[in-house]
This record gives structure tokens, sequence and C-alpha cells, in this order.
């Protein structure tokens, strides 16, 4: 596992000891990014399910200004510490043990809008329309954000999700990917 592009392309990344988390493959990792970016001119990114922090660190290494990261592992914490001092990114992120709702909560008090939020869950416990509909809710991300969700290729998320749209969705083997902005007004 590796950072694909960017400032850190190339910095070798660790793997959560274990098998409670499943990184993201470099391939998917670039395809994602393919599809959203594939660069950012700054902004502020949350990683909800961190894991190793591939996702966040990527964004990162591709522009992004700030990443939060958030998990609820504490191995997982301490190899997304260990991987951002890899990549030198320390000063760019914040890192968190909480799990995804508690983690929510807090942002909504800060009141912070991402620029990208990414949503990784582990697939057996799949909350995402239920996050998502929290995230539009409390207007957490940015009018021109997006929302990367990663989840089982078996699953199928709505193409609207409150004042989200589901502008693709992709599967890549096991994994699908569905990516959400805000819905575009209708052109008379």
């Amino acid at each position: 596992m590796r950072v694909v592009a960017g400032s850190c392309k190339g910095h070798s990344l660790k793997a959560v000891p274990g098998n409670s988390t499943r990184p993201t493959t470099d391939k998917v990792k670039e395809a994602i990014f393919n599809m959203i970016g594939p660069f950012f001119e700054g902004g502020i990114a949350l990683d909800l399910f961190g894991g190793s922090g591939g996702l966040g660190i990527e964004a990162l290494s591709r522009g992004i200004d700030r990443a939060i990261f958030v998990d609820r592992d504490g191995k997982a914490i301490q190899t997304i510490k260990s991987n951002l001092e890899t990549c030198s990114l320390q000063e760019q992120a914040e890192v968190y043990r909480n799990d995804s709702e508690r983690a929510l909560k807090a942002i909504i008090k800060r009141e912070i809008q991402f620029d990208l939020i990414l949503l990784d869950p582990p697939y057996k416990a799949q909350k995402l329309k239920a996050l998502i509909e929290t995230i539009s809710k409390h207007k957490l991300l940015q009018s021109s954000g997006v929302i990367v969700a990663e989840h089982a290729n078996d699953v199928v998320l709505p193409d609207e999700i409150n004042e989200f749209e589901k502008i693709k969705s992709e599967n890549y083997g096991i994994i699908g990917v569905s990516i959400y902005t805000y819905k575009q007004p209708e052109e008379v």
C-alpha cells in the first residue's frame, strides 16, 4: 500500500495490524481520485473511518490543506499517526479515536464544512445512508464538496439522499464506490 500521486507519491503506508480493517487498494484509491479530482487546490477533508489513513493521506498528498481522521480502533489510530509521520503530514492532520456518530456530533459543534468527506465503514455495518443524511442535515459539506462512500459491491445506495445526488457509482471487484454532490438545479 502506497501513496499513489501528489507530494507524497510513492511513500509506503502501513496497514492496521490484524484483520479488523480492510485497506483500500492502490488501484481503487487511484480510481476514486480520478473520479473526484484528481488534485485539489486546498480545502479540508474528513476521513471518518480512517483505518490506515490511506484515503485521507492521499487527499493531503493531492493538495487538500487539512484533514481530520477518525477511527474507533486504537491500532488504527496508531497506524494513521505513523503513516502521517512517514509522509511528514502530521501538521496538516487531526487524529481522533471515536465512533462515527460521536465524531460527527463533535464536528457539528465546531461548525466545520468539508470539501471532501471520505466514508469507508466496515462492510458488515453499513450505515452510509444515515451518515450522509446527518452530513446533509448539519450542512457539513461545502457547496462544491464531494462525498466518497466505499461499500460492498452488492450494496446499492439511493440515487438521492436528502439534497445530495449520486453522480457516479463504480464497482472494483468486491468494492463499490458511490460519489455524491449537492443536487444541481434543473435547467429551465
